[in-house]
C-alpha cells in the first residue's frame, strides 16, 4: 500500500481530518480530534510508515505475523503499532489495520458520537 492509498482510505473513514499536528512530513489522521494513524514520508533512510492504534494482544500477533510491523514509534508500544509500507504486508491487511485503530477510537468516545460514526460508517 503505497502512502496515498493509505491517505485516501484513512480520509474516507467517517469523522476523519488531517493535519501536520506534529510538523512537516507526518500527517496525523483524526477521527472527532482523536489521533488514530501517524502517516511518516519516506526518507533516504526508510520507506514511509504509520502508527495506527491496535488491541494490545492483536499487536503482539501482527509483530509476529509481519517483520515490518513493530511497537509504536513514539507512542504508547503497548497500545500502537508502526507498520513500515514496504509492500512485504498486503494492502488488505495494511486497511484492516487502520479500521482497527479507527474503531478502537470511536470506541472510546461518548456514547452519541460512536453511535453516529458507526452508523456512518455503514
Amino acid at each position: 500500500m503505497t502512502p496515498q492509498e493509505l491517505a485516501h482510505h484513512a480520509l474516507e473513514l467517517p469523522g476523519t481530518t488531517d493535519d501536520e499536528a506534529f510538523g512537516p512530513g507526518a500527517t496525523v489522521f483524526k477521527v472527532e480530534g482523536k489521533v488514530f494513524a501517524i502517516l511518516q514520508d519516506p526518507t533516504e533512510e526508510q520507506p514511509a510508515q504509520v502508527t495506527l492504534k491496535c488491541e494490545p494482544n492483536l499487536a503482539l500477533h501482527l509483530r509476529d505475523e509481519y517483520p515490518a510491523v513493530g511497537p509504536g514509534y513514539h507512542v504508547n508500544k503497548r497500545h500502537w503499532n508502526t507498520v513500515v509500507l514496504d509492500s512485504t504486508v498486503p494492502a488488505p491487511a495494511v486497511r484492516e489495520m487502520v479500521d482497527h485503530s479507527w474503531d478502537r477510537v470511536v470506541s472510546a468516545m461518548r456514547k452519541a458520537d460512536r453511535e453516529r460514526l458507526t452508523l456512518q460508517r455503514g
